[in-house]
């Protein structure tokens, strides 16, 4: 089985490395603005759609010889490119949402990108010869050697690096690779249902308690701090680029602590247990509901696709409960099912004289329901074949949580 992998890590450019870059992304930018005005003007004026090819030669070949955008020659043309085939992209989804074709949440058509956008982003491919060189620096052409600081070796050649700047300053290269080396863990005799939630991120269908970490709640006073300190700086002035910058940086440990806990919690998951079955959540509708903060701060969704791509790597089975299956009212000693319950209800007690913690029988239906549905006999698909690569990897920060798993009572830093 392929597998597609992504591996992310920090690079340090020099200032005249970070002037260069600057350049890459305001090129990809203007190139992409180019090529959807282009189109849209020409839905606007009723003339077919524009093609690929003909796109590109608009807005790269001809627009070099001009004289408005002759600076476009002071990239590399792969950037160029990626930059519109990721409009490419970006339009083949719409049309794809807009006729059906493509499943799950309606998708908006392409935007312009804005020179203020926190975040930037450009991507070389092996067309560009990028190369990463025996002293360890990322070798791309017209930027220079890139100093990179590596966690680990990479499994094989990479198809592609993307250069991102985030909103916190930092610069960061993430390669795309595709390995078919065996990684298949032992066979294991254990299988989890997981029920995950606000007051425990996830309570196990074996009985284990993951306390919930609430990494925002315990940095809402320092952020709280940083962006009064934001809102009464003068709009424009250096000083307040500077505490966005701040109040980006404070975002960013946040968000780097919270993915290596849950790096670090799947990947226990996965070795300890065969299969691993969780509750398909709908994590967008409970975004509006006045849970939407602790909701954000929990990142169901970041671990449960943890737990999906990781399973399909080490050769484990991962399943998706439908979110509508009555986990937590159905009782797992007789099956009955009872009547909607209260937030604030956490064990209840069965006529068939059962008692239910609330959390814990709903992980145990979650593991009944998914050894159900993956023993059917209708060819549902339960393990996924091509596994996408992640949109970030784990990214160790030295303050980050340091515990894998935590019980009930034990803190998890």
């Amino acid at each position: 089985m392929i597998v597609q992998l992504r591996y992310q890590f920090r690079v340090y450019p020099t200032p005249s490395q970070q002037v260069e870059l600057a350049k890459a992304f305001g090129c990809a930018r203007v190139v992409f603005n180019d090529g959807l005005r282009v189109r849209q003007q020409a839905r606007e004026q009723g003339e077919k759609y524009v093609s690929d090819a003909e796109l590109s030669k608009r807005v790269i070949t001809q627009a070099k010889l001009t004289p408005q955008r002759a600076w476009l020659g002071e990239v590399s043309a792969v950037v160029l490119q990626q930059a519109l085939a990721d409009l490419n992209t970006a339009y083949r989804n719409f049309f794809a949402s807009v006729t059906g074709k493509r499943k799950g949440r309606k998708v908006a058509p392409p935007r312009f990108r804005s020179r203020k956008d926190n975040r930037q982003a450009i991507r070389f491919t092996k067309n560009s010869r990028f190369k990463v060189c025996d002293n360890g620096r990322l070798r791309l052409p017209k930027i220079g050697d890139l100093d990179v600081r590596w966690s680990r070796e990479l499994p094989s050649d990479p198809s592609s690096v993307a250069i991102i700047r985030d909103a916190a300053g930092r610069y960061f290269a993430s390669f795309v690779v595709q390995t078919t080396q065996d990684e298949r863990l032992p066979e294991a005799d254990s299988k989890v249902g997981i029920d995950l939630g606000l007051t425990h991120f996830a309570v196990m269908s074996d009985g284990t308690k993951v306390t919930a970490p609430k990494f925002l709640r315990r940095a809402a006073r320092k952020l709280k701090r940083l962006q009064q300190a934001l809102s009464r700086k003068t709009r424009g002035s250096n000083r307040r680029k500077k505490a966005v910058v701040k109040v980006a940086r404070a975002h960013a440990r946040v968000a780097d602590t919270r993915r290596d806990w849950q790096h670090k919690l799947s990947t226990t998951i996965i070795r300890e247990n065969q299969a691993v079955y969780v509750e398909d959540l709908a994590v967008a509708g409970l975004g509006r509901t006045r849970l939407a903060k602790s909701v954000h701060d929990a990142g169901w969704a970041s671990f449960t696709a943890m737990l999906e791509y990781k399973a399909a790597r080490y050769g484990r089975t991962f399943g998706r409960v439908d979110r509508f299956f009555p986990s937590t009212r159905m009782c797992s000693h007789c099956g009955r099912i009872n009547e909607k319950m209260a937030l604030n209800v956490r064990s209840w007690d069965c006529p068939c004289a059962a008692a239910h913690d609330r959390d814990h029988n709903a992980a145990k239906n979650v593991l009944a329901a998914g050894q159900a549905d993956n023993g059917n006999d209708r060819g549902a698909q339960v393990r996924p074949g091509l596994v996408p690569a992640p949109r970030g990897e784990a990214v160790t920060h030295p303050h980050a949580a340091r515990s894998t798993r935590s019980v009930e009572g034990i803190s998890v830093l």
